[in-house]
């Protein structure tokens, strides 16, 4: 069990992978590095990878020191050093996606490219509250541990996709993948939801021109609309923007070869490129 000792904090993360490009992969709020399995099992084939508990979530929870978007990305800044990567393509989902823009802006030459998956312009459109939003959020804290699940899921996965499952065997299986019951809400979750709120980079995000980038939003994500993810693609000169056909939130969950096609298309353009 791989453990990096931080400054206040002990770092959990997996490598994957013999040969080939380096990928970091970075998770959101309330979500450990197993969230990214799917992804994992299919990139490690033809590139190494590296998933890691972020601080003070799964087996990075002894955590004392700050949760912030710049420690976090920090975190996983020092992570590359301890496995010896000088540079990596970097993936970032939801929360992710702005601890990606911080490793760029703080240090470009160690980031081969850079991919933004349900993710963000502007820091507090993370706890933006959309009426559906709000809903969903007051459902997943109230009622019965089954009607909470239910809520969660309703954030992460289609209207076709939970039609068509068994929800309980639905909501085990993403636990597993989260890392946590979803009837449950971690203690760091808000603080990472402050985090987020608090960080502002998007009078930055022109410094990342150069940067290969590719912006992928989900078509009926209820969290990180699609029209935020436009608006961080034109904010980055060059990035390209794809949109998810009919997923939500948990694409990279309910449709991982899709976007592990997408991914791995963009990574080998950037290596085209250079």
């Amino acid at each position: 069990m791989p453990t990096l000792q931080r400054p206040n904090t002990p770092l959990y993360y997996e490598t994957a992978g013999d040969s080939g490009p380096p990928v970091l992969l970075i998770q959101g709020v309330g979500v450990t590095g197993e969230g990214w399995r799917r992804q994992v099992d299919a990139l490690s084939r033809n590139h190494r990878t590296l998933v890691f508990d972020n601080r003070g979530i799964g087996r990075s929870q002894l955590c004392s020191g700050p949760i912030s978007i710049e420690a976090m990305a920090e975190d996983a800044r020092a992570l590359m050093d301890e496995v010896g990567w000088e540079s990596a393509h970097v993936v970032g989902h939801s929360m992710g996606g702005l601890m990606a823009q911080q490793m760029a802006i703080d240090a470009p030459k160690r980031v081969r490219s850079l991919a933004f998956v349900c993710s963000f312009a502007r820091g507090e459109e993370v706890s933006r509250l959309t009426p559906r939003v709000l809903w969903l959020g007051m459902r997943s804290r109230i009622g019965t541990r089954a009607m909470r699940r239910n809520a969660f899921l309703e954030m992460l996965y289609s209207r076709d996709c939970l039609a068509a499952s068994d929800r309980a065997e639905l909501a085990a299986e993403t636990a597993r993948l989260v890392g946590r019951d979803l009837a449950d809400s971690p203690p760091i979750l808000m603080q990472q939801l402050k985090a987020c709120g608090q960080h502002q980079l998007y009078p930055r995000l022109g410094e990342l021109a150069g940067i290969p980038s590719l912006v992928i939003s989900a078509e009926f994500d209820p969290i990180a609309l699609p029209a935020y993810g436009r608006n961080l693609a034109e904010a980055i000169p060059g990035a390209e923007f794809s949109l998810h056909a009919g997923m939500a939130h948990g694409n990279l969950l309910e449709d991982p070869t899709w976007l592990n096609e997408r991914l791995t298309r963009h990574f080998d353009t950037e290596g085209r490129s250079s």
